[in-house]
């Protein structure tokens, strides 16, 4: 007999229960009692072998055998093991125990019923044909996620795409939806029979399944196609939570930055990234952060007053040096962003002087530049906000700014000055005290603050120039302006080549500097000793001209030295003294420049001192750099009418004219056609070199012939004397007949003629062939020879044909009688009419030919009258009365004429400059004459009403935006065509065309023509077409053409000047230079040199090409007027678009014909 094993109860209950029939379970807390068979009823499911053999399961307190499973759906299994009977409810439930205890009979009778084969079979293998549907139900649940965050709740539109069709369908249309505004995610498409309707279902289900309630909206369908991205806020929250190191998170705040942000979304942005920041403990990643802070601050239409509180919190937390510089930056953004917040700009301007103390350069650099943009002159600071010591008085930021001008980084310094100067340009007027400090700067160590110190200087003498200040080691005093004078000028010998520039520049604005200190800047005289510095030229002259004694001495070294009057001397600086001849004699070109453009803007208002510098700036003229060259040309050029040349100064200048550089020729020519000269021999002197120019460069002779004829006529005086010498007249012989083809005698003519107009003696020392020559000249340079007074009897046939003389001003009154002729007809349809234009065309033709200067205003005027003479023969009365079936000739007519007349109009807009107002606005006015008689056209050949609908409605447009345009000039088109069909407007629709024919045989318009009116014109000088010497290529390959032109009145060249190259063939090739092909040598005058490449298939022989320049135009770019107030862009913005851009070319030069052979490529 054994003994129960006392020690371990639990053991022996659970081998009790074992061989006990009945089993009590604790399934989840629920307790069941079954037989052992009944577990054991399925011999291969995981239940069955819990219980065989040894025990597999825990027991509880109670010895029963514990399974860790909620037993609310155990009685089902129990009731299957015992009867084989299935569950009526709750079959999912049920399903899922059967799989976990793996009671395959059970499953399989399971998967059977109606319940579990729609989930199962119908269900699951439906959406295993979705493309990516987990995946997108995931990015659902994600996208919501991360929207809540922003803003506790989230907004998802579902793209269903059932078909392949619907998907190509609509592709380009997903593609073109805005996706930053809303989160959306696209399913499809599929092959399979369930619907839409069933797809949403299923989604609705498994996002329940997990626990998210789901509120469907009903959206119209448009709407509801959208691409499959997320917003903003919720894709930089996918895309931080996804980043696993600090440089991922870099990365895709990086990419994030690329791309723009509504406004609308940036809040949301804006805490997702606050939200960031606090939890990143990366420097890198925070620093990126506030400059995304400080770019969403920008965005338009986005107020960020909403986030400075968080921005300044962080500023609080920060440790990070470069994070703490980078949020002030955005707060100085901030402030910039929202400058009529008083309370907002004193708190940035609190926070600014407490991180003043910083010991970081880039904080105290913000802080710096943070009370230059923000702070003001109109209240004291308050100790707490600039963190002084208790006890101290409120000081203002001028003060508190100035203190950093001594700090130990020279960044800072820099910076402090930048502010002081921010605070100048915003308006506030600094403090005097601040001068001495600044001038301090002007000998520190570092350039960026010496740079800076000289504008701060500049900026103190022009606010307070007539302000004394004591001289320093000195009992005297002297004016601010010209203390400071001095200074800047000392700086012009600094070591830094960018600072001499500055300074060079800034002292040609310092023009009210006195007379005496302005002059010593062209002085040689050293004040540190008191005496004279010679140049090296002096010194090298002395040694060749002086000889030496065997014992080393020199000749005249016993020679009493030049003695300097102390007392004739200002106390200046020693830099000063020869400032300008320091920066002229500069290594650097650039400060050579700037010293140049300084000396022309000081002798532009004084013109001694111009008088004073002419030496140095004529010796500039030898400089190795051209750039130097020709701006130091430029510059006497500007000041010309101040100074006279003497012989020894245009000798230096006119040898300049053997540079290779046709840019330094032509400018050389522009100056001689302005100075003064003070002798007859300068006259032969300028008169020698220019034929010799002439002779070695012949593409100069338009340049040299319009040269020559200023230069005669501002000295008649002059030439007078020297006339028989240039004409080789004899008193008593008869001299040879010059060749009137040399261009050397045509220039000698062009200047006697030009100074004979103002010396009416001069004519008697002419022979008889020299008046034939004047009438030859006068007919083909009418625009190089004067109409002169010539002595009775010695005008030629064509001179007397021409009639008398008539001056500029009486061309004038014919141009205006001319005009005021024409308006007096009454009607286009008057007797008489049609001739009257065609003579007064041919009449101002005419003009523009004899009078040169008043070319471009005739010019015009003709093109308006031919405009009126092709309306008037379109509007013949008698051919509009005609029925519709014979009216086809008068419609070609009237076509061509209306192409005509709108081509005329554009040439009238762009081809002329100096237009005034009321003649772009008739300009304008006979271009809608023209589109109306255009619409009358289509509406008489037209069938139907739906034609003319977007005709019409295009014409009225053109109208209302005519009459918004001008309507400033309205009141000067009383009765005009314009005024009649604003009258018509109401009814326009329902008019017949004859009416509209009849409001466009209106009075002409009276034409005020200005004669500053220019015509554009160009000259093409290389290539001349005059060689028959082909240019010979292989077919395929390319030739260069350097083309070589001169350009009159051309209004911004670069953008509107083209080459076009027609070929024989018809083939056309339009070529657009680039910018820097282009120079101006003189005020309305350019020049083109660039090349042209040329290419085309084999020819059997040479055949021409013809070059030409053209203009090309654009009706976006309308001259029309802008109100002086507003920019071009602000002035039309909110005018309708009347019609697409026209764009098209205007040929406005001469063509030349150039012999070209391509010849085909060998074998």
């Amino acid at each position: 007999m054994s003994l129960p094993d006392y020690k371990s109860p639990g053991k022996q209950s659970t081998v009790f229960q074992l061989h006990s029939p009945v089993v009590q379970l604790n399934i989840g807390g629920q307790v069941y009692s079954t037989l052992l068979s009944t577990l054991r009823n399925c011999p291969n499911s995981k239940l069955a072998d819990m219980f065989s053999g040894q025990p597999k399961v825990r027991t509880d307190a109670e010895g029963r055998f514990f399974i860790d499973r909620d037993g609310t759906h155990f009685r089902d299994i129990l009731e299957f093991l015992r009867s084989q009977r299935l569950p009526t409810e709750n079959v999912q439930e049920v399903y899922q125990e059967a799989v976990f205890y793996d009671i395959k009979p059970l499953v399989k009778q399971l998967e059977e019923m109606p319940q579990m084969f729609g989930e199962l079979v119908g269900r699951q293998q439906f959406l295993a044909r979705v493309p990516n549907y987990r995946e997108n139900l995931e990015v659902i649940i994600r996208i919501a996620r991360a929207e809540a965050i922003a803003h506790r709740y989230s907004s998802i539109i579902v793209c269903i795409l059932r078909t392949e069709e619907d998907v190509g369908r609509y592709n380009d249309a997903i593609n073109s939806l805005d996706t930053d505004k809303e989160s959306v995610v696209s399913f499809g498409p599929w092959k399979a029979t369930p619907s839409v309707g069933d797809l949403l279902d299923c989604i609705k289900m498994d996002i329940e399944a997990k626990g998210y309630k789901q509120h469907p909206h009903e959206e119209a369908p448009a709407k509801k196609l959208r691409l499959t991205k997320p917003s903003k806020s919720a894709a930089l929250h996918i895309d931080l939570c996804k980043a696993s190191t600090p440089t991922d998170a870099l990365q895709y705040l990086l990419q994030f930055a690329r791309k723009p942000v509504e406004a609308e979304s940036v809040e949301g942005v804006v805490r997702i990234l606050l939200e960031h920041y606090y939890k990143e403990t990366d420097s890198s990643v925070r620093l990126k952060i506030a400059s995304l802070l400080g770019l969403l601050s920008k965005t338009q239409g986005f107020s960020p007053d909403c986030i400075v509180d968080d921005a300044i919190n962080t500023l609080n937390s920060e440790k990070s040096h470069q994070v703490l510089a980078q949020l002030l930056d955005t707060l100085l953004v901030i402030g910039t962003q929202l400058p009529d917040s008083t309370t907002l700009r004193l708190r940035l301007i609190e926070v600014a002087c407490k991180h003043l103390t910083d010991t970081y350069f880039g904080v105290r650099n913000k802080c710096l530049q943070l009370l230059g943009c923000l702070g003001s002159a109109d209240k004291p600071l308050s100790k707490e906000s600039e963190g002084t010591a208790a006890g101290t008085a409120p000081r203002d930021v001028q003060s508190i700014i100035s203190d950093y001008f001594g700090d130990q980084d020279p960044r800072v310094r820099t910076a402090a000055i930048k502010a002081m100067l921010q605070l100048h340009e915003r308006g506030i007027k600094l403090q005097q005290t601040i001068y001495s400090q600044a001038c301090k700067l002007l000998s520190d160590d570092f350039e960026q603050v010496r740079s800076v110190a000289v504008q701060m200087v500049w900026v103190l003498s022009q606010l307070y120039s007539e302000s004394i200040v004591p001289i320093p080691s000195s009992s005297e005093e002297i004016r601010l302006v010209d203390d400071s004078f001095g200074k800047i000028s000392h700086m012009v010998s600094d070591g830094s080549w960018v600072v001499r520039v500055q300074a060079a520049k800034i002292l040609g604005s310092m023009q009210q500097v006195s007379p005496h200190f302005l002059e010593q800047t062209l002085d040689k005289k050293l004040m540190s000793d008191l005496r004279r510095k010679r140049t090296a030229h002096e010194r090298a002259k002395e040694l060749y001209s002086s000889g030496e004694f065997s014992s080393g001495r020199k000749w005249a070294d016993d020679a009493p030295k030049e003695k300097v009057d102390t007392t004739a001397v200002n106390l200046i600086d020693s830099g000063a003294c020869g400032a300008f001849v320091h920066g002229l004699e500069d290594e650097m070109y650039e400060v050579r420049i700037a010293a140049v453009e300084a000396l022309c803007a000081l002798a532009q208002s004084s013109p001694s001192f111009a008088e004073k510098c002419l030496d140095f700036l004529v010796d500039m003229f030898n400089d190795e750099i051209e750039e130097v060259r020709l701006q130091s040309i430029h510059v006497l050029r500007q000041i010309s009418t101040h100074i006279t040349l003497r012989e020894d100064q245009l000798d230096t200048v006119l040898a300049v004219l053997e540079d290779s550089s046709r840019d330094i020729r032509e400018a050389l020519h522009e100056l001689i056609c302005y100075t003064n000269v003070s002798t007859k021999e300068c006259i032969q002197l300028a008169l020698l070199e220019l034929l010799k120019n002439l002779t070695k460069y012949p593409t100069d002779r338009n340049s040299v012939w319009k040269c020559l004829k200023f230069l005669g006529a501002r000295h008649p005086t002059l030439v007078l004397p020297i006339v028989p010498e240039l004409l080789s007249t004899h008193p008593y012989f008869d001299t040879p007949e010059p060749d009137m083809d040399d261009p050397a005698y045509i220039a000698v003519l062009v200047l006697v003629f030009n100074a004979a107009k103002s010396c009416p003696t001069m004519s008697a020392l002419f022979s008889d062939h020299t008046f034939r020559h004047y009438a030859y000249l006068r007919d083909s340079l009418s625009h190089l020879v004067p109409q002169l007074r010539l002595p009775c009897g010695k005008l030629s046939s064509t001179s007397e044909s021409l009639g008398p003389a008539s001056s500029l001003e009486s061309a004038q009154q014919f141009l205006q009688d001319s005009l005021a002729r024409v308006c007096t007809v009454q009607h286009l349809e008057a007797p008489g009419a049609q001739d009257l234009l065609e003579f007064t065309i041919r009449d101002l033709q005419r003009l523009g030919e004899l009078q040169t200067e008043l070319a471009g205003a005739a010019d015009f005027c003709a093109t308006y009258l031919r405009c009126q003479l092709l309306l008037m023969k379109a509007l013949q009365e008698k051919l509009w009365n005609v029925a519709v079936p014979l009216y086809l000739k008068q419609n070609a007519m009237a076509s061509a004429a209306v192409k005509q007349i709108l081509e005329e109009t554009y040439k009238l807009e762009f081809l002329y400059s100096g237009l005034e107002t009321r003649q772009v606005a008739i300009i304008h006015h006979v271009r809608l004459q023209a589109k109306a008689l255009q619409l009358v056209l289509t509406a008489r050949t037209r069938r139907g009403v739906e034609p003319l609908l977007s005709v019409c409605e295009k014409f009225l447009q053109e109208v209302d935006t005519f009459h918004r345009l001008f309507i400033t000039e309205i009141p000067h088109f009383q009765d005009s065509f314009v005024e009649k069909l604003l009258e018509l407007m109401p009814r326009l629709a329902a008019c017949k065309p004859l009416d509209l024919v009849k409001i466009l045989q209106t009075t002409l318009r009276q034409m005020t023509v200005m004669s500053q009116i220019h015509r554009a014109s160009a000259t093409i000088i290389e290539p001349t077409g005059e060689s028959d010497n082909p240019l010979r290529f292989t077919s395929g390959l390319v030739v260069a053409l350097d083309i070589d032109a001169t350009l009159e009145h051309v209004q911004d060249p670069q953008t509107w000047v083209k080459v076009q190259v027609l070929y024989p063939d018809g083939q056309s090739h339009v070529i657009h230079p680039k910018p820097g092909d282009f120079r101006k040598p003189g005020p309305g005058r350019h020049r083109l040199i660039t090349q042209v490449y040329l290419s085309h298939s084999a020819w059997t022989e040479p055949c021409q090409i013809e070059v030409r320049l053209l203009l090309a135009y654009s009706s976006s770019a309308s001259r029309v007027p802008t109100p002086k107030a507003l920019a071009w862009n602000e002035s039309t913005e909110g005018l309708p678009s009347t019609e697409s851009s026209i764009e098209g070319t205007i040929s406005f030069s001469k063509p030349v014909k150039v012999f070209i052979m391509p010849k085909p490529a060998r074998r």
